[in-house]
């Protein structure tokens, strides 16, 4: 059985999270109780010439800096680390280590930058550094170019050499692959080591597996942090891999202080800054992406899950791991702008309502507070009324208008068992599930290009109405988006988190789309609308 030592990168991995603000009594009660616990080595930040010394976070503008922190603090066995992402420290603003209360410096980098980041290890190195080379996203590099990697790094001789799952892909068959290979062609003395993330909720089973039955005969080090506190889905629990240790391998650490900074350093943070497995982290490992091509297609809310899936199954294979976002945004326009055929379903449509009036219901709070004068009115003009993205319960109604994938999910089952005559309009963006539309309608030709939310569903279906000879459209619901706190939606299931801002920026977009349009058909709000001053 090899050497087995625990990393802990709290302070640093975990800051994603807050950006590095512990607050200063909190960063040392973690470090102290790390000491206490016996942890081998504890990584205290980052250090980046860009950020200013503030003693409440761990993220340091160089070395000297975390001397000011810390330096006070006896670390008795533990060894203390730092970290540095290639490109974002000089060597000028590291000190020697014989004049550093650190005792190394881990260094990441991309597999492009590989040659200069290992150049800039030897310059740390020369320093009396104990050098960590920690090679990110390690599913990006092919076996050659890991054979040539291993050859630099054997080159400089660090102290240690680290697979890093930058987006938790690996599983125990791919993980055990890169250690072979490491543990055969590195020289015998560097460490091997592995950073975990949990994106397939694998991060502790897969260090489990190397600790259980390790690939390699050298000295491990395992990386973990307080409660998995990490970026993205966070990292292997420090505490679980202590407590695996201590029950299989050999009695070491000390786990009553990892558990009182937890409650007292990390639950806190965790309320504010959840992390660890979820839906968006597991489909961006699942198409091997960047997950922040997912979180960009979610924070569309226009799209279905099936939909995000095979839009991230589109990615270039060169931008997978780096997020490019005029790349997902042309990929996200392609989905929605399907090309299809519409001629004959706009002639039915302008057959069945030349000449009408139109009643369109949007799922704003307003059609809940004038229920009565709504009925009213349906019952006074007999129009035809058409529902937008949502089923109201209190009107009977002609047409569902569904323009978002997302919401046709949510109404798919409710559409499957209620009996009615309802006629279904739907934008060729949205894949019908068992039921035909009975009308499909070219996404592309109704959006507004100039827009920046240009899948509006009320300028859709304007758009739309105006090409078409009906007598009058009546709005009902189209409220916009409230800057208060009150809720924007009937269904409460139906409720968007925005910001003050982002509101203001939608409702104004709204407007200058509607200015835009040039309606040649009388239009009347029946409920009160921030986009009243506009038709």
């Amino acid at each position: 059985m090899p050497s087995i030592k625990l990393l802990d990168c709290t302070l640093r991995d975990g800051g994603f999270l807050n950006d590095w603000e512990f607050g200063y009594d909190h960063i040392i009660n973690i470090f102290d109780r790390l000491v206490r616990a016996k942890i081998d080595i504890i990584e205290v930040g980052f250090i980046n010439n860009a950020r200013a010394y503030d003693k409440n976070r761990s993220i340091f503008p160089n070395g000297l800096a975390i001397d000011q922190s810390f330096e006070k603090l006896k670390s008795h066995h533990a060894m203390i680390v730092g970290m540095i992402d290639y490109g974002t420290c000089s060597i000028e603003n590291i000190q020697p280590a014989s004049e550093s209360y650190m005792d190394g410096i881990r260094v990441i980098f991309k597999k492009e930058k590989m040659a200069e980041a290992l150049a800039f290890c030897g310059e740390l190195k020369n320093l009396g550094y104990d050098v960590f080379v920690q090679a990110v996203s390690i599913t990006s590099y092919a076996d050659d170019e890991f054979f040539q990697l291993i050859e630099l790094v054997n080159e400089l001789e660090p102290y240690g050499f680290s697979v890093v799952d930058t987006y938790g892909l690996l599983h125990k068959e791919e993980l055990n692959h890169y250690f072979r290979i490491a543990d055969e062609r590195l020289q015998p003395d560097i460490r091997l080591g592995y950073h975990s993330h949990n994106n397939f909720q694998l991060a502790y089973a897969n260090c489990i597996s190397l600790l259980e039955n390790p690939p390699v005969q050298r000295e491990l080090i395992v990386d973990g942090t307080l409660y998995g506190m990490g970026k993205g889905a966070g990292n292997a629990p420090l505490e679980l891999l202590a407590m695996y240790i201590n029950d299989h391998i050999r009695p070491k650490y000390n786990l009553e202080h990892i558990l009182e900074s937890i409650a007292t350093s990390i639950l806190p943070l965790y309320g504010k800054n959840q992390w660890g497995y979820s839906l968006s982290f597991f489909i961006s490992a699942l198409q091997k992406c960047h997950p922040s091509y997912t979180s960009f297609l979610m924070a569309k809310r226009t799209l279905s899950i099936a939909s995000i899936y095979e839009i991230l199954g589109g990615i270039s294979q060169d931008k997978k791991l780096s997020f490019d976002e005029n790349h997902i945004e042309e990929l996200y326009l392609q989905n929605q702008t399907i090309v299809c055929n519409d001629r004959e379903d706009i002639l039915k449509l302008s057959q069945l309502w030349a000449g009408k009036k139109i009643l369109l219901i949007g799922s704003g709070t307003s059609i809940k507070k004038d229920n009565l004068n709504i009925q009213a009115f349906i019952d006074r003009e007999k129009p035809v009324v058409v529902a937008v993205n949502f089923l109201p319960d209190s009107f009977d109604v002609d047409y569902l208008f569904i323009s978002n994938s997302r919401r046709y999910v949510e109404l798919s089952s409710k559409l499957k068992v209620l009996d009615f005559n309802l006629k279904l309009i739907g934008t060729s963006n949205i894949t019908p599930k068992e039921k035909h539309f009975d009308f499909t309608l070219q996404f592309g030709s109704l959006m507004d290009e100039q827009a920046q939310f240009y899948d509006n569903p009320l300028i859709l279906l304007l758009k739309l109405l105006n090409r078409i000879p009906v007598e009058k459209v009546s709005l009902a619901g189209f409220d916009g988006y409230s800057t208060s706190n009150q809720p924007d939606y009937v269904n409460p299931k139906m409720e968007y988190s925005f910001t003050k801002q982002k509101a203001v920026e939608i409702n104004q977009d709204t407007k200058n789309s509607l200015s835009r349009l040039g309606l040649h058909i009388e239009t009347e709000f029946i409920t009160e609308s921030h986009y009243q001053t506009v038709l």
